[in-house]
């Protein structure tokens, strides 16, 4: 059981959400791999005049999927992709392997990283972590036109 002195909590806050505001972010990505998209989505929050809400991330796609991780150190996202192949190799006797070798391992890492985020935005600013950043994972070996849906839910300036 955790004591409350070693927990604190900030007061709540609470804005009526009056701006749902929506676009659609297209991104090429080089083959297998992270790319940051969040330069992306801080302009798309600048652009609404986000001030409180939500923002969601959506892909529209089942081999290529988001998350959020350390932007510090390069050597982590290599770690991550080795891990994510380990995990589901290309020589694993998949059934489904019409596209390519490649093709069923990235809908499995796809499931095991995720096709959507929500990142809280808190006075105009995401609230991620000093050390974190928003990456589209590519999952398959080569380049592919990828389309994510960027929403914001909230109140705005």
């Amino acid at each position: 059981m955790t004591s409350g002195k070693s927990v604190t909590r900030s007061a709540p806050s609470s804005v009526q959400a009056t701006t749902v505001a929506s676009s659609l972010l297209t991104v090429q990505t080089p083959g297998r791999g992270f790319t940051d998209l969040t330069s992306e989505a801080v302009k798309f929050i600048n652009e609404v005049q986000a001030r409180d809400g939500a923002l969601t991330l959506f892909i529209r796609h089942t081999s290529a999927s988001l998350t959020i991780q350390e932007n510090a150190d390069p050597s982590v996202l290599v770690d991550l992709t080795t891990s994510l192949s380990r995990l589901a190799p290309e020589n694993g006797g998949w059934t489904h392997d019409t596209e390519g070798p490649d093709d069923m391992p990235a809908h499995i890492k796809t499931m095991l990283t995720g096709a959507s985020l929500q990142v809280p935005i808190l006075n105009g600013k995401l609230a991620l972590g000093t050390w974190q950043a928003i990456y589209l994972i590519e999952h398959r070996k080569r380049p592919h036109r990828r389309e994510v849906v960027l929403q914001f839910i909230g109140s705005n300036h």
